[in-house]
């Protein structure tokens, strides 16, 4: 199970840098959210995924008496999945709004749309 759990890890987070380093925003965006949940079956994989023993020390007991499962990737897996969703739906907007405004998906068509005689940034402060 470790070994199939590892190759989807090794396959998801492949797949999301494949898609990040492509000029289409919209597969920069779904790379990332491919890359972000490789990243948290990793973690949920660490925290060893037993299917019946539960998270929980029995009541009446200080410690475990046996092998369980660790609950504190599972509460950041939680965390992060709702982090990575707001963070993919706020890119989706900004995505959507820069395609309104610049016609284009291409990241190099899009950095084309900048005027020519804009001014530099500081090269110092």
């Amino acid at each position: 199970m470790d070994y199939i759990l590892a190759a989807l890890v090794g396959l998801f987070i492949t797949a999301g840098v494949y898609l990040l380093l492509s000029r289409s925003v919209i597969r920069m965006l779904l790379g990332m959210t491919i890359f972000g949940n490789g990243v948290n079956l990793l973690i949920f994989t660490a925290g060893r995924v037993m299917r019946e023993i539960p998270p929980i020390v029995p009541p009446g007991l200080d410690t475990p008496d046996g092998a369980i499962a660790n609950p504190l990737p599972q509460a950041l897996i939680l965390t992060a999945i709702v982090i990575g969703f707001s963070m993919f739906a706020f890119l989706l907007v900004l995505a959507f709004r820069a395609y309104q405004s610049l016609d284009a998906d291409n990241t190099d068509a899009m950095r084309l749309a900048e005027p020519e005689r804009a001014p530099q940034p500081p090269l110092s402060y």
